[in-house]
């Protein structure tokens, strides 16, 4: 009998998901490299890594470069963080949703910014300030840094009438990123647009996120005080 072919790196990840859960693979183990699995599985060695970055992202594999991938001796469950259209969150939370654009310009940013970005000091980069609203109150504060040089569209959109948080996930792909949470003091510009104490306690996210080697966009987002975040295990 012939082995059976998979087309797509979800049926890939479901195949690795069973032989983990079935002991085929153990906890410690060393699985086969990804143009061998690519070989028994009859599809592209980019599909195997796709789905073996699922499941490591899962919590289920180890991966090293040079190492290989191992089976997790101890699993840990982890939350599922994704990028999230700030438009649906508020919706969601049955809210009325707004947005207003405060400043959209191209400039040379800060030198930590093009530091983080990995983009010459003297580059000009898209920077979009904006303010979100859940029935008419402020809910995020948004400071933005796109790099045009890999997301070129971003030059002929106002973002008048759409948030740069949702154009960007509508017409920039990115394949990785970084995210960190914080609280920080409202400075006065900050406590301005969310109406709200100057030295108030702001729940912060910083994303800076990646295609490939170039960076797309970085990204600082201030909640109103009272923000909860919400997530799933």
């Amino acid at each position: 009998m012939n082995s059976p072919v998979f087309r797509n790196w979800q049926s890939v990840q479901d195949e690795v998901l069973r032989r983990i859960r079935t002991r085929v693979w153990k906890p410690g183990d060393l699985i086969p490299n990804e143009a061998d699995l690519a070989e028994e599985f009859g599809c592209a060695r980019s599909t195997v890594n796709r789905a073996l970055r699922a499941v490591a992202e899962a919590g289920l594999l180890d991966r090293k470069r040079k190492a290989g991938t191992r089976v997790a001796a101890q699993p840990v469950a982890k939350a599922t963080l994704s990028i999230a259209v700030i438009r649906r969150e508020v919706e969601e939370r049955c809210r009325k949703y707004s947005y207003q654009r405060i400043t959209r310009a191209e400039c040379v940013p800060p030198l930590d910014v093009s530091a983080a970005m990995r983009t010459p000091a003297a580059t000009t980069l898209l920077y979009v300030r904006a303010l979100h609203l859940a029935d008419d109150t402020p809910y995020a504060l948004e400071s933005r840094w796109i790099n045009t040089d890999v997301v070129p569209g971003a030059l002929q959109e106002p973002f008048q009438d759409i948030s740069a948080n949702e154009w960007l996930l509508q017409h920039a792909p990115y394949t990785d990123g970084e995210i960190s949470f914080s609280a920080v003091a409202a400075s006065t510009g900050d406590a301005q647009a969310l109406g709200c104490a100057e030295g108030s306690a702001l729940f912060a996210i910083d994303r800076l996120t990646w295609d490939a080697d170039r960076s797309v966009t970085k990204v600082r987002l201030l909640f109103a005080p009272g923000h909860q975040m919400r997530t799933v295990l």
